[in-house]
């Protein structure tokens, strides 16, 4: 904490803990998040075959993790879309980047300097919905650590919780992407950042939610950029969990033989891009 003072970090991160996610923020964070539905395969069709379905998938995308939450916490699912600004912009974002002339749009923000700029806002947006979660669990359970682990673990995890159902929305069922049987890294992030914004709330780490918040989310930006730009899925995390589940439960985490049988879920991006990719390409020759 002196190292902290020193460098006056600490009026810095409590300015930046209060500071605005709305429009920027929440912009790169709805692009980011419908882009990855452009992503999965069959969207694009869903988008021409039913837009009403493609745009309820892109509200999940953008607001599941509210959606689920709510009803953790039997507020109803609806309640976000009070926020007409917040469902106009989402709205917005999911027509340009499905229906925009030439798809000069979804040209633009997957361009990979774009794209990486665009992520490191987006996990600014997840960091302070983590911490959010956790605060409002704490304040209907106040002594409840493991619901306000949950609901900090829902906010943080958006969409992929509810995946499977998301994926009925575009008539897909595929129970082996379920994200708690292969947890992505964002996932487990959120997981264990629900846990130490949950231990800073119960006033169990000797740091301020300010600073817990920007030196989350300068590791969380840090991680997911270096990812994207390098298009690797693996977990920072990996060896450490292979060390504790091997000393915990006798193997490592998964296992090898499920590690080759998940090795493609496990990192879905990757293949969804290369084949949407090489979808979009084989279509512009036969225009032509």
């Amino acid at each position: 904490m002196e190292v902290l003072a020193a460098l006056n970090l600490g009026d810095f991160a409590q300015t930046f803990s209060k500071m605005g996610m709305f429009p920027v923020f929440d912009l790169a964070y709805y692009i980011v998040s419908i882009l990855y539905l452009k992503y999965e395969p069959g969207a694009v069709e869903v988008s021409r075959r039913s837009p009403v379905a493609s745009w309820l998938c892109a509200m999940l995308y953008c607001f599941g993790s509210y959606i689920l939450a709510d009803v953790m916490l039997g507020v109803s699912p609806l309640d976000y879309f009070q926020y007409n600004s917040h469902i106009l912009l989402a709205s917005a974002v999911w027509y340009l980047v499905f229906y925009c002339p030439l798809n000069l749009f979804y040209k633009c923000v997957a361009f990979l300097p774009v794209k990486l700029v665009l992520v490191a806002l987006k996990e600014v947006v997840r960091a302070r919905k983590i911490a959010a979660g956790v605060h409002h669990a704490h304040h209907a359970y106040h002594n409840g650590f493991f619901i306000m682990v949950i609901i900090g673990y829902v906010k943080g995890s958006g969409v992929a919780l509810i995946s499977n159902f998301e994926q009925l929305l575009r008539g897909v069922w595929r129970p082996e992407t379920n994200e708690i049987l292969n947890m992505s890294f964002p996932t487990k992030a959120s997981l264990y950042g629900a846990i130490l914004f949950t231990m800073q709330e119960a006033q169990w780490l000797p740091v301020s939610k300010g600073t817990l918040i920007l030196i989350f989310t300068l590791f969380m930006a840090t991680c997911k950029v270096t990812m994207t730009a390098r298009h690797s899925h693996g977990s920072p995390f990996a060896l450490i969990e292979s060390w504790v589940c091997h000393l915990l439960f006798g193997s490592a985490l998964g296992g090898s033989e499920e590690d080759h049988h998940h090795a493609a879920p496990s990192s879905p991006l990757k293949s969804k891009e290369e084949l949407s990719e090489g979808t979009r390409k084989r279509k512009a020759k036969k225009a032509e």
